[in-house]
């Protein structure tokens, strides 16, 4: 599979959007919808990054060339830090390659794993799911996720929306939350590496991850496993925080990306293009992908 659709030398003044999701994962577009979503946002390169997956990647490269949006390769992993959830990025990574595509299999298989646990705590609390709604919420991800819980329990009417549903009951701590798996970071940006990509970590003082990802824990991981970069212009990042990220990402030697993390109507101000990557940025991170 490639890496990036055919498109245009990266310019100054271009629209680029490095964190998007499908429904293939946990987004409300299929690839095809959000490339031509891109297009009429004026973008010229996005990057496909569902969850634990690359399962949309071939029908976004091929709707890119439809659209005329170049699309980069990517994929959303889930990992820990010091038992800390931290997102990481993957761009251009090789889907076959044996060691992360066991990686991404074996966090499939917990989402999966944990399903009926989550649905039985939410049965207890009095809010049974009919399994045909989820099913149909699912529809052919690979990846289930609590999203596709929160939308299930929307059409039920138990909430209005997902922010309602996570902080209520499937947040970390909350009563319908079970744990799963996650692969440790610093193995995570080997297999990305290993497989040809370049690895950057996704809004890391948001949620938890800040308490993990300070200046001294991004010095050893850009230094011992070579990470790529951390994405700072980010809709859950306040105007101070991306300043002192930016300055760290400086300090430390790492490419300082900003993306939307759009999900359709899964999120709220979360638009596309609403945060995007410089030309430059993305011009070093193909390089590094050739």
């Amino acid at each position: 599979m490639a890496t990036a659709s055919a498109g245009h030398h990266p310019q100054p003044g271009d629209r680029i959007d490095l964190h998007t999701h499908s429904e293939v994962s946990d987004g409300t577009d299929t690839p095809t919808q959000l490339v031509a979503a891109a297009a009429q946002a004026g973008l010229s390169t996005i990057a496909l990054t569902d969850h634990d997956t690359f399962a949309g990647i071939a029908e976004a490269l091929a709707a890119g060339s439809v659209y005329g949006v170049q699309v980069l390769a990517g994929v959303e992993i889930s990992t820990e830090l010091n038992g800390i959830s931290v997102h990481l990025l993957g761009y251009g990574a090789d889907p076959e390659e044996p060691g992360l595509a066991a990686a991404l299999e074996q966090l499939r298989r917990s989402r999966a794993d944990r399903t009926p646990q989550m649905l039985a705590a939410l049965a207890a609390l009095g809010m049974p799911i009919d399994p045909e709604i989820l099913r149909v919420e699912v529809g052919e991800s690979p990846s289930v996720g609590r999203p596709h819980i929160a939308d299930a329990m929307i059409k039920h009417g138990y909430v209005t929306d997902r922010g309602a549903a996570f902080d209520g009951y499937l947040a970390v701590g909350g009563p319908a939350y079970v744990p799963r798996f996650h692969t440790p970071l610093r193995q995570a940006v080997d297999l990305v590496h290993k497989a040809g990509g370049v690895a950057v970590i996704a809004h890391p003082w948001s949620r938890q991850s800040w308490q993990v990802l300070d200046e001294r824990a991004l010095f050893w991981l850009a230094r011992d496993h070579r990470l790529d970069g951390i994405e700072v212009d980010h809709h859950d990042h306040s105007v101070q925080t991306r300043a002192e990220l930016r300055r760290i990402a400086g300090r430390v030697g790492l490419l300082a990306t900003g993306s939307s993390d759009y999900h359709g109507t899964g999120k709220v101000d979360h638009d596309l293009g609403s945060n995007t990557t410089s030309a430059a940025v993305l011009t070093e991170i193909l390089a590094r992908i050739s």
